[in-house]
């Protein structure tokens, strides 16, 4: 039977075509690449003749496919089952759910730890929980759209501070200090710019304004310090809440968690909404990674090899003439700055017929002016593979001119 449309429904479809035609137009249409298969440093893209050396995914350790963490997700899956069928507090809490939170929580350093089914839920409901209307949240302007999100649902006042500048945090301290509570809130590590914030610098404004500091962990978790303990351990710092994920460095299925003084745990299990309404992390992707804690905590030589990576493609990089973005040299998210998005966009599939594969970013990911193709490094590239990659950039940056 045919269907009968109303005019607002024609006038509707009219206006979602019209949009899409308008982001098709500007050069920032995303299209999603197909994988087939695992996700690795090669992978199947469909519409390719061969495997790509992919230097796009947040794979930044190689765990996504360890045979050790697969393994472990097996296992679970065949001990725990595929899935509750249920949020924790009704009857959705199993004892792996509890062996990860305490391992997380000693892999930090801290009191307790509560999981989410990602770290977007994890910052979705968290402000809320922690602040008031007596309260201000002071944000980095750059911080993750999930950050945004978490912070407009609390009725705390809303400052933002100007992109790692610290006198501006400062003068936003001083103006708020009627409030009952301050909360300082950063990235770690700032995905699209490969920035890192000055947290030690951070950490002294919140003792001498006495303010709390949270901050989001999910691009250092794992991998960034001597030890993959993250931000504080690379650069210095103590923030009192962290937030980080399981879907990057951490396995790379999905799933996310914060961390921090169990009191502030307790009562999240109490009121945060994403936690009560949300089912429980499949056994699976907890089996997964109680095992990719295991390997961290044992062994840090993952670390190493990375480091050693991203310093050789960093340094080839600009003496070719390309402008990498990023204020650490050390950390694998190493932002290729190109400004035009549709040059953006046509170097990513230049890259991609010689065997590279990477995404070019543009608005409104990131600002207008400022597209970029974001490589990403990774602890699993070989130093071949880094050299494809340089090699790879060098050319068809002649012939974009680019370079």
């Amino acid at each position: 039977m045919r269907r009968c449309f109303s005019t607002a429904t024609n006038y509707f479809e009219i206006h979602l075509k019209n949009e899409l035609a308008g982001i098709k137009n500007a050069g920032t249409f995303k299209n999603e690449r197909v994988i087939q298969g695992k996700q690795g440093v090669l992978v199947k893209v469909t519409g390719s003749d061969k495997p790509v050396i992919n230097f796009c995914a947040n794979n930044y350790l190689g765990l996504s496919s360890h045979p050790e963490v697969t393994a472990a997700g097996q296992k679970a899956l065949e001990t725990h089952g595929a899935g509750l069928s249920s949020v924790r507090f009704i009857c959705g809490t199993q004892d792996i759910h509890k062996e990860l939170e305490q391992k997380i929580a000693k892999f930090h350093g801290t009191e307790d730890t509560i999981l989410y089914a990602a770290c977007f839920d994890a910052n979705g409901g968290i402000f809320e929980v922690m602040t008031g209307e007596q309260d201000t949240i002071i944000s980095d302007e750059l911080n993750h759209a999930s950050i945004i999100d978490g912070i407009r649902l609390s009725k705390a006042k809303r400052l933002r501070y100007k992109h790692l500048d610290l006198d501006d945090l400062e003068t936003k301290l001083k103006e708020s200090k009627e409030s009952r509570f301050r909360l300082i809130v950063t990235d770690g590590v700032f995905s699209m710019d490969g920035d890192v914030a000055p947290l030690a610098d951070i950490s002294s404004l919140a003792e001498q304004y006495d303010a709390l500091l949270f901050i989001d962990e999910c691009h250092a978790t794992g991998f960034f310090g001597k030890t993959g303990r993250g931000t504080a351990e690379a650069v210095g710092g103590a923030p009192h809440v962290i937030n980080s994920t399981l879907g990057k460095a951490l396995g790379g299925s999905m799933g996310g968690y914060t961390t921090g003084p169990k009191p502030l745990i307790d009562l999240l299990r109490q009121r945060s909404r994403p936690y009560l309404f949300s089912n429980s992390l499949a056994p699976s992707i907890v089996g997964s990674s109680i095992k990719v804690f295991d390997l961290l905590m044992n062994d840090s030589s993952f670390i190493g090899s990375l480091q050693t990576n991203v310093a050789h493609f960093r340094k080839s990089m600009a003496a070719n003439g390309f402008t990498i973005l990023g204020n650490d040299p050390t950390h694998p998210i190493c932002p290729v700055l190109l400004g035009d998005a549709k040059l953006a966009a046509t170097m990513a599939d230049e890259l991609l017929k010689l065997g590279i594969y990477v995404i070019g970013f543009s608005f409104p990911v990131v600002p207008k002016g400022k597209a970029r193709i974001r490589v990403q490094i990774s602890a699993a590239h070989s130093k071949e593979h880094i050299d494809q990659l340089i090699d790879a950039f060098a050319k068809v940056g002649k012939k974009l001119n680019v370079v």
